[in-house]
């Protein structure tokens, strides 16, 4: 824990809206692959949602969008619209689906169009501030979480119909 997160106060993610919140952050958020920094931001945006950390999203002109290449996976969220996803190419290997995007998200979300976020799972470091991020459990969720964030978190084994 950094000296700036001792003093954030707690939240639980059970205190988030549903419908999510989109919130701007000015917390410097950065992924770096194979020691590559792919994305560093102080202009990132937190979506905030019942019973998940915070997903955060890139701004891409903050990302190294030349290492990211298109995937054919998509999916869809009931609020924010149908995402697209990426494959990351840094070091000597692949990652993929490791980070999707909203490029025409629902009304009420339009500020994340085109943004990035990533699973901090699948990238080798994800970091807020000065602290190192922990994946949400399971494949699907992308939440990043933090000490500042408390749980329980869905996307474990057994959450999936909370």
């Amino acid at each position: 824990m950094t000296d700036a997160t001792a003093l954030r106060p707690i939240e639980s993610v059970w205190d988030y809206p549903r419908p999510p919140r989109v919130e701007p952050s000015e917390r410097r958020v950065r992924i770096v692959v194979d020691g590559t920094t792919i994305a560093d931001t102080r202009r990132a945006v937190r979506v905030l949602e019942t019973s998940h950390p915070p997903a955060w999203y890139v701004p891409p002109e903050d990302v190294r969008m030349d290492l990211l290449r298109p995937s054919t996976r998509y999916s869809a969220c009931e609020f924010k619209g149908e995402a697209s996803y990426f494959r990351i190419s840094a070091g000597d290997r692949e990652r993929v689906n490791a980070a999707w995007t909203y490029p025409r998200p629902l009304p009420g979300y339009e500020v994340i169009a085109g943004y990035i976020a990533f699973y901090s799972g699948r990238v080798d470091e994800a970091w807020i501030d000065n602290e190192r991020v922990l994946p949400q459990a399971g494949d699907f969720y992308g939440g990043w979480i933090t000490s500042d964030v408390t749980g329980p978190f869905k996307g474990g084994p057994g959450t999936r119909g909370w």
